[in-house]
């Protein structure tokens, strides 16, 4: 028998949350482990373990919320900025298997949530990489 992970326990009530919203499809609370204020978790209430597996139809949904809630923090929390991510696979940095998007408000550059992306093409190899991964 598998095991429910933590979201399934929030969306079937097995654990309470601080709700943001919700609908039939579409759940949003405050993260336990605040980044900054405000800082946000967006999930689908069915279960898909993340992004890359999620249907379009229930990712956009999700997205939706993520967009509104990142509205809203700028709006009423004063933030200056939002992050919106969801990581994908364990060496992503996921660690609930359950597709969820994290909406975390930016007030200043020097607070507890640092996103760092250094250019990293020295000898990278562009055209190869563009044929490989091209749609």
């Amino acid at each position: 028998m598998e095991t429910k992970d933590v979201f399934c326990k929030i969306v079937d009530g097995e654990i309470p949350c601080y709700k943001l919203y919700e609908d039939e499809d579409v759940l949003a609370f405050l993260d336990i482990s605040q980044v900054t204020k405000g800082h946000a978790l967006v999930i689908c209430k069915k279960h898909y373990p993340n992004f890359l597996a999620t249907p379009q139809e229930t990712m956009h949904k999700v997205m939706d919320v993520a967009q509104r809630i990142g509205q809203v923090q700028i709006k009423m929390l004063g933030a200056k900025g939002v992050n919106i991510l969801s990581n994908c696979y364990e060496a992503a940095g996921q660690t609930v298997n359950h597709f969820h998007v994290h909406v975390i408000p930016r007030y200043e550059k020097q607070e507890g949530f640092v996103l760092e992306m250094k250019e990293n093409n020295k000898d990278l190899n562009l055209p190869s990489i563009q044929e490989q991964i091209k749609l």
